[in-house]
């Protein structure tokens, strides 16, 4: 067994234990043992390549195994974490940590305890009580052990954040209302967003704004709920109703429609009567600097009783396009109308 890091030490002499660093993806790095975190995939992905591509850079020798923590059987580990026989440099990826074996819990964390020098083990668990005792004892580890790269699903509010952080990694700079249109084209899927970022880093070499966005993802943009809504809540009926029309032969539900109007009169509702900087708002009722703007704005044309009524008009409907009306299309143009002509 080829000699392992720590094994000079006796067990009083071994360093203090204290919580191993928590970093997001983007900052992950190779120690002994990485711990992948949490339900996003896509971050989890990007995490496990950073740590492989560092790793090349500095062996291109590097030696990859993959292995599936489900079906993982006992001493499995042990004949992939040690060197050959020409000492190439080790990465080990261990996915479904959330559904492993018994024998998998033990050898890692007995792992742990002696993990071997040139091997990166990384250990993909996306959540549930399954594990949990190693969990427990990789957050433990000493220091320099091992880090946790957290892969936890992003809020509505910080996709914004995100399209931002991606183009500033790569020292480029995209308007935050574009970055919106983004998001709004987009929705939650990272892996389609992320594309969309480096696709327009290619496209231009400069600003990356509202106009480029409408020029490659308007069509996508237009059939959005939040386009939807906007148009609505900004009076322009007829804009409202004809883009509600063209996302619904487009396969756009009723459903995120109605949440969209909710998620807006509901941040109007919120900072009506606040005072303070759009960036003390948001830091105060949750959300980015620029949907506090876009709120605020939005605001002008209505009052208490229109608001609370929208609002209410909104829950409506909401009721009926999840099974309380036999037309639920009819219904969210209902809605639109009545919210864009005021007639509340």
């Amino acid at each position: 067994m080829p000699a392992a890091r720590g094994t000079s030490r006796s067990a009083s002499a071994r360093p203090k234990k204290a919580k191993i660093p928590v970093v997001p993806a983007r900052e992950a790095y190779p120690v002994p043992i990485v711990l992948v975190s949490g339900k996003e995939d896509f971050f989890a992905s990007k995490a496990t390549s950073l740590i492989k591509q560092t790793l090349v850079t500095e062996d291109p020798e590097l030696e990859v195994t993959e292995l599936a923590a489900s079906g993982y059987a006992a001493g499995e580990l042990a004949s992939y974490v040690s060197p050959s026989l020409f000492l190439e440099p080790r990465l080990v990826l261990i996915d479904g940590a959330e559904s492993c074996t018994d024998a998998f819990i033990t050898d890692a964390i007995s792992y742990l305890e002696v993990p071997i020098d040139e091997t990166t083990l990384v250990i993909r668990h996306r959540g549930g009580q399954r594990g949990k005792k190693l969990l427990d004892a990789i957050r433990s580890a000493p220091q320099g052990i091992a880090i946790e790269v957290s892969c936890e699903p992003l809020k509505a509010n910080e996709l914004v954040d995100f399209v931002m952080g991606e183009f500033k990694a790569e020292r480029r700079r995209i308007v935050p209302a574009a970055a919106q249109q983004l998001v709004a084209a987009f929705n939650a899927d990272l892996a389609e967003l992320a594309s969309a970022c480096s696709q327009l880093m290619t496209l231009s070499d400069d600003v990356i704004t509202e106009e480029l966005i409408d020029k490659y993802y308007g069509g996508r943009v237009e059939t959005t709920g939040f386009k939807i809504a906007d148009a609505a809540i900004a009076g322009r009926v007829r804009e409202a109703l004809a883009l509600a029309r063209h996302g619904f032969a487009t396969g756009i539900h009723p459903v995120p429609i109605v949440a969209a109007c909710a998620n807006k009169l509901r941040t109007m509702a919120k900072v009506s009567d606040l005072r303070g900087t759009d960036a003390q708002l948001a830091s105060q009722i949750g959300g980015a600097p620029w949907m506090i703007g876009q709120a605020r704005r939005e605001l002008r044309g209505w009052d208490d009783r229109s608001l609370a009524r929208a609002i209410q008009l909104v829950a409506e409907t909401d009721h009926r396009v999840k099974g309380g009306s036999k037309d639920a299309e009819f219904a969210v143009e209902r809605m639109l109308r009545m919210i864009a002509t005021r007639q509340l």
